[in-house]
C-alpha cells in the first residue's frame, strides 16, 4: 500500500509535472487566457505574461498552446533552458518550429526563408504564433533587437507573427535593452499568488481529478497550506504531496494543521509567526496500521459549481 491507496486516490494529485488535465482555471488564469487568446486572434504582435517562481506560467503557456485550433494557427512553444542563447540559434529554432526546412546558416538568407514561410502561413488562412517560456533568460540587447526585427515582418495591415513571452518579472528589464521593442508590447498580464479561497478550490480540484472520494485535508490544514505557500501553486503541490505521504506513514485518516506545519518546517517554509508555525509539535512514532477512518466526503457537484463561478471573468 502507498499513500494513493490509503487516501483512495487513482493517481498523484499534487505532482509538479505539467499535466494538462490538472490545469486549474482560477479567475486570474481565466483572465490571462482571454487576453492572450485575443492577442493571438488579432495578431497584435508582442504579449507578456509575468509571474513569480512557481506561479503557473509554464502550465498556462501549454494550456494556451493546446487551446489554439490547428486549423487556425501555426503555433509553437519554445522553452529557453539556459542564458547562453545566441541570436543565430534563436532565429533557427523559431524557423524550425514554424516549418522552415533546412534553415540557412546565413542570417539574411534565414530571414528570407522565415519571411517566405510566414507569408505561406498567412496565405493558407492561418496565424503564426510563437510562445517563449522562461523568456527572462533572453537578456541581451542583440536578442531583443532580433525580436523587434521579427515583429516587423508583416503584410499590408497585418503582422505575420505574434510572440508571447512567459517568464519572471525580469523580462520587463530585458525589454528595456531595446526601447523600441518595449513600445511594441500590446498586452501584458501578471499572475499573482492565489487567494485563500482559490487555494482551497485548487486543492479540491486536483483531488477530484485524481479520483478522490473524500477530502483528506481539514479546513484548518487547507488554511495552513495557503499560509505557508503564500498561494504559490508549485509550493501548494509540494506541501500537499509531502503531507499526504507523512499522513500515510502516520496512518492519519485526516491531514490536520499540525501535520502541515511539520511538513512546512521540514521544507524550510515560513508561514508567519503563530506558535504553531514557529514551534511545530515533535514528531511521534507512527502507530501500527489500523482500520482506515474516512473523512468527510467531497461534494463533487458543489466543487464544480464553485469552480465554474470562480472562472467567470470579473
Amino acid at each position: 500500500m502507498n499513500y494513493l491507496d490509503y487516501y483512495e486516490l487513482a493517481q498523484e494529485p499534487f505532482s509538479n509535472a505539467p499535466v494538462s488535465r490538472f490545469y486549474f482555471n482560477s479567475p486570474q488564469h481565466s483572465q490571462a487566457l482571454v487576453r492572450l487568446t485575443h492577442l493571438c486572434a488579432q495578431m497584435k504582435g508582442l504579449g507578456i505574461l509575468v509571474g513569480d517562481i512557481g506561479a503557473g506560467k509554464t502550465t498556462l503557456a501549454r494550456r494556451l498552446l493546446d487551446s489554439l485550433p490547428e486549423a487556425e494557427y501555426e503555433a509553437a512553444l519554445l522553452v529557453i533552458i539556459h542564458s547562453g542563447v545566441t541570436a543565430s540559434w534563436l532565429l533557427k529554432r523559431i524557423a524550425l518550429q514554424l516549418g522552415v526546412d533546412s534553415p540557412s546558416e546565413d542570417k539574411l538568407t534565414l530571414l528570407g526563408q522565415l519571411y517566405q514561410r510566414l507569408v505561406k502561413i498567412y496565405e493558407s488562412g492561418k496565424k503564426a504564433v510563437v510562445l517563449i517560456d522562461e523568456a527572462q533568460m533572453l537578456a541581451t540587447r542583440e536578442l531583443m533587437e532580433e525580436f523587434r526585427g521579427l515583429l516587423n515582418l508583416e503584410v499590408p495591415e497585418r503582422k505575420l507573427l505574434s510572440l508571447i513571452f512567459f517568464g519572471l518579472p525580469e523580462i520587463e528589464q530585458n525589454l528595456k535593452l531595446d526601447p523600441p521593442l518595449a513600445q511594441r508590447v500590446a498586452i501584458k498580464y501578471r499572475l499573482d499568488h492565489l487567494a485563500q479561497e482559490s487555494t482551497e478550490a485548487y486543492i479540491k480540484h486536483r483531488l477530484r481529478l485524481a479520483g478522490a472520494s473524500r477530502m483528506p485535508f481539514t479546513p484548518e490544514a487547507v488554511r495552513a497550506v495557503h499560509r505557508f505557500s503564500s498561494g504559490t501553486p508549485r509550493v501548494i503541490n509540494t506541501l500537499c504531496d509531502n503531507a499526504l505521504f507523512e499522513g500515510y506513514v502516520a496512518r492519519a485518516p485526516m491531514i490536520d494543521e499540525a501535520m502541515i506545519a511539520r511538513v512546512a518546517l521540514d521544507l524550510g517554509l515560513d508561514g508567519g509567526a503563530t506558535p504553531l508555525e514557529t514551534a511545530p509539535p515533535a514528531r511521534k512514532e507512527p502507530p501500527r496500521p489500523a482500520s482506515s477512518e474516512k473523512g468527510k466526503p467531497i461534494d463533487l457537484g458543489e466543487i464544480d459549481r464553485y469552480l465554474a463561478g470562480l472562472a467567470k471573468p470579473s
